[in-house]
């Protein structure tokens, strides 16, 4: 009742009314799939499924809410396990019957098996995409995934072009707190951790951020590369540890369009 109420006031909020999404005023309650958790980028050509990544989720996503922080690959996982979520994202793709153009999908994985939360026809959505390059025998520079996918939506062969060696990843960095943002400290400091490739802060100072469940957006986006997987996380958790946001309470006012005093 508890969960129940919280989601209520969060599709009552007025930045999810002017959405004009339908079915407001309904929720779905789901069963909770335990396991590690990943997502994966793959590509379509002409019904032909091809896995360009498997992320590992370095984070335990555990209820009763979870915002996603860390996304490292090539995953960690067995080859066995890697085969498996290959194969059922496949057979998802052949389900919901996409044929052409990028996909991404995100999966649970037990003893019980491998389990789909999300298929959709689109690429890994905001920053994200700046971890993954790709190289091809016939060209000494490397290519981001929206060059790959455009390269493909103008039909230039894609197939010969792998994700690099190295390992990389991307940390969604995030909110500690709802209040006004009123500084970050420590960006040098972050900048500077071996392995860390770039930083970028896209939350602006003087607005207010909201924390999970209620939040939506992230403070910034950490990248870094290395060797394997593990050196990544590293990297990317020693940084993160060396920014400090400066949050401050925000002053009680009333919405312009509902009314409503918030604070």
């Amino acid at each position: 009742m508890a969960a129940a109420a919280r989601v209520r006031r969060v599709l009552e909020s007025a930045e999810i009314l002017a959405s004009r999404e339908a079915n407001l005023d309904q929720m779905i309650v789901e069963g909770y799939i335990p396991g590690r958790e990943v997502a994966v980028e793959g590509l379509l050509t002409d019904g032909e499924f091809r896995v360009l990544a498997i992320f590992d989720k370095a984070d335990p996503l555990q209820g009763p809410f979870f915002e996603e922080t860390i996304y490292v690959t090539p995953s960690r996982l067995s080859e066995m396990q890697q085969k498996e979520i290959e194969n059922c994202a496949t057979a998802a793709v052949r389900a919901l019957g996409l044929s052409h153009g990028p996909v991404h999908a995100e999966f649970r994985i037990n003893e019980e098996g491998v389990w789909p939360l999300e298929v959709a026809p689109r690429p890994i959505g905001g920053l994200c995409a700046r971890a993954l390059r790709f190289v091809s025998s016939e060209n000494d520079e490397a290519i981001g995934l929206e060059e790959l996918l455009l390269r493909q939506a103008v039909e230039m062969p894609v197939g010969n072009w792998k994700r690099e060696a190295a390992a990389s990843g991307v940390m969604m960095i995030p909110v500690p707190a709802s209040g006004v943002l009123e500084g970050v400290e420590g960006e040098s400091a972050a900048r500077a951790v071996v392995g860390v490739t770039d930083l970028e802060i896209t939350a602006r100072l003087h607005d207010y951020i909201a924390a999970w469940p209620e939040g939506a957006s992230y403070l910034g986006f950490l990248f870094a590369r290395g060797e394997s997987a593990d050196e990544v996380e590293r990297g990317l958790r020693l940084a993160h540890g060396e920014l400090r946001f400066v949050i401050r309470e925000r002053l009680a006012v009333e919405h312009p369009v509902t009314g409503r005093v918030a604070g």
